[in-house]
């Protein structure tokens, strides 16, 4: 706060030592003067800057002004993400004058610049899952009830993964990957010929899971269902829906953190609509941002267009038209040619 007065106080007296600012002959005031009389005028400096790059800055300016009015409860969580994360990134260079010698290379001319981007991309991202909701319909949400939503259950792992090291040619990782998930197939097969197959399961989970997670608690993941775990795990849980309590899934599951070898430990009522109402929607909307390539131009539309933006500027406004314009066609051209392959 005191140097932003200081900096006040300093552009005051600069002001006052200077006299009025210099003008040219219709009015305009002058930015640059030279000794000859000559003059560039605040006018052709900003029609300069909105023909080269004002744009961007205004849709900066316009985000950051809609989106912190309308998420006023989020700002504190997105000013903590971008400052953890250029904590983070200063660690990694090895300081800040590493890290601002990289961002440079990306047109960044300070940290703060960088921070300031990473804020406001935080708070779009939340505005776009926002604005994914408000297009799940009762339909949408009775529909996903009816043929997706189940009750919860509880399963037991054990994560077998490849053992491979850094330097290993993609001979080695493939041996890996396959020994490993032949050793998960090994273990399905011990279950299904054990006696008493919970007691066998804690037993194979305590001697080669690697879920550190959950390898001191019998490998259990606890109460969830659709939605609890990335989409991922979906094939998990898919597995689990088709077995009773107490049973082994005869296949091994394969998911990015390796392979599974699953029991259904208990199973639970499927809840009532209105209790699962808010979870299918945070489902559906997730799906809709995940699939939808427009979604994040449509989106921050949404917001602009709820507080009445419009650019006054003629320009500018057909600058911004194009931008969009631009933008969606670009991934109508790419979805379709996605569709071709």
């Amino acid at each position: 706060m005191k140097k932003k007065i200081l900096l006040i106080s300093i552009c005051t007296l600069l002001l006052a030592g200077c006299g009025k600012v210099s003008k040219l002959s219709n009015g305009d005031d002058a930015v640059v003067s030279f000794s000859k009389g000559d003059k560039i005028s605040v006018n052709s400096l900003y029609e300069k800057m909105k023909k080269d790059y004002a744009l961007e800055n205004l849709i900066t300016m316009i985000d950051t002004q809609i989106l912190e009015t309308e998420f006023k409860d989020y700002k504190a969580e997105a000013s903590n993400y971008a400052e953890n994360y250029i904590k983070s990134m200063e660690e990694s260079y090895g300081g800040e004058e590493e890290f601002l010698k990289a961002l440079q290379q990306y047109g960044y001319s300070t940290i703060e610049a960088y921070q300031n981007y990473l804020y406001l991309g935080y708070l779009q991202n939340h505005a776009v899952e926002e604005y994914a909701k408000t297009l799940v319909s009762d339909k949408d949400i009775e529909k996903y009830y009816n043929e997706k939503a189940q009750g919860d259950v509880e399963i037991s792992h054990i994560l077998i993964t490849a053992d491979v090291k850094d330097d290993a040619t993609d001979e080695e990782k493939t041996k890996a990957e396959e020994a490993a998930k032949k050793k998960a197939e090994d273990l399905i097969k011990e279950l299904k010929e054990s006696k008493d197959v919970a007691k066998t399961f804690k037993k194979l989970v305590k001697e080669n899971s690697k879920d550190d997670a959950t390898k001191d608690k019998d490998g259990s993941l606890g109460k969830v269902t659709y939605g609890d775990l990335s989409e991922s795990y979906d094939e998990l849980l898919d597995a689990a829906y088709t077995i009773k309590d107490g049973e082994i899934y005869d296949k091994v599951i394969t998911t990015e953190l390796g392979y599974h070898v699953i029991m259904k430990t208990k199973s639970y009522e499927k809840e009532s609509l209105k209790k699962l109402k808010k979870d299918i929607i945070e489902i559906l909307s997730k799906d809709l941002v995940q699939n939808t390539a427009d979604i994040s131009i449509k989106g921050l539309e949404y917001y602009r267009d709820k507080y009445g933006m419009k650019i006054e500027d003629n320009d500018l406004k057909k600058q911004y038209e194009s931008y969009i314009a631009r933008a969606l066609a670009n991934l109508n051209s790419n979805n379709k040619e996605s569709a071709e392959q």
